[in-house]
């Protein structure tokens, strides 16, 4: 709907430039529904493509990662949440794309590749779906996989956002970690070598999120790791020179790209 009218345009056609407004515009709305702290934001590469992998409680987990995270990120979310109008929109012009859950979704991970390729850094919800126990379940080895095909950074982080609805609108927490090189053979037996080091990393971070929320929110977590709020656009990372999308047809759906091609 807001696609057909253009208004992405308002934003600019670039995730690059589109997520810094929307992240001002979002920001003071999170802090009333979804109110969180955040440590070692500096731990994000400042340049080159990473992937970024996190375990996943809540469906305001995007939006957690997101407004603490110093990178625009190319987020492979459900085509369900892509789905919902002029949400679903403009959670696509600042970089989500669709993956069909519970299928092999290869266009989805063709567009992961793709971002990775040109530079950019890929989201990923490392167990697939969301968890219902109150702690991290069995990590997926695409991320792993991801950061080994292209030979890039994967940079963990725990998220504790368990309980969280609209009644219950309770205070979140991330700590992100230290990017990981996974130098290991790409094969099966590779990727899953990479999945048991990426759900180690994120469940100790997840237990530090957690603990950092029991003990409200200290200044500095073990290891130096100082508080924060969500970040101001001004002081992230940007890189509107990067490709905004592909033009390939296999990028064309559904739920792709939504930037008309030039």
């Amino acid at each position: 709907m807001l696609t057909e009218l253009g208004l992405y345009r308002l934003l600019g056609e670039n995730p690059e430039r589109t997520w810094p407004v929307a992240r001002a515009m979002v920001i003071p709305i999170a802090r009333l529904i979804v109110p969180s702290w955040g440590y070692g934001h500096e731990r994000m590469p400042e340049t080159g493509a990473a992937v970024v992998a996190s375990n996943h409680f809540s469906e305001v987990d995007p939006v957690v990662v997101g407004l603490h995270s110093m990178r625009t990120l190319y987020y492979m979310a459900k085509i369900e949440l892509l789905s919902i109008p002029i949400v679903g929109e403009i959670l696509r012009w600042t970089g989500a794309y669709a993956v069909r859950r519970g299928e092999s979704d290869r266009d989805a991970l063709r567009v992961a590749r793709w971002s990775v390729q040109q530079g950019h850094v890929a989201g990923i919800f490392a167990e697939g779906t969301r968890q219902e126990l109150g702690y991290p379940g069995p990590m997926h080895p695409g991320a792993a996989m991801l950061a080994i095909q292209e030979g890039v950074p994967l940079v963990p982080c725990g998220i504790d956002t368990f309980g969280w609805n609209l009644k219950n609108r309770r205070m979140c927490c991330i700590v992100w970690g230290e990017p990981i090189e996974l130098d290991l053979p790409r094969t099966g037996k590779g990727y899953k070598e990479g999945a048991v080091v990426v759900e180690r990393e994120i469940t100790r971070l997840w237990r530090q999120a957690a603990q950092a929320v029991a003990d409200g929110f200290p200044e500095t977590l073990p290891g130096g790791l100082r508080r924060s709020r969500e970040l101001d656009p001004r002081i992230t990372y940007r890189y509107p020179e990067l490709v905004p999308w592909p033009d390939e047809e296999w990028a064309a759906g559904p739920l792709g790209p939504v930037y008309p091609k030039r």
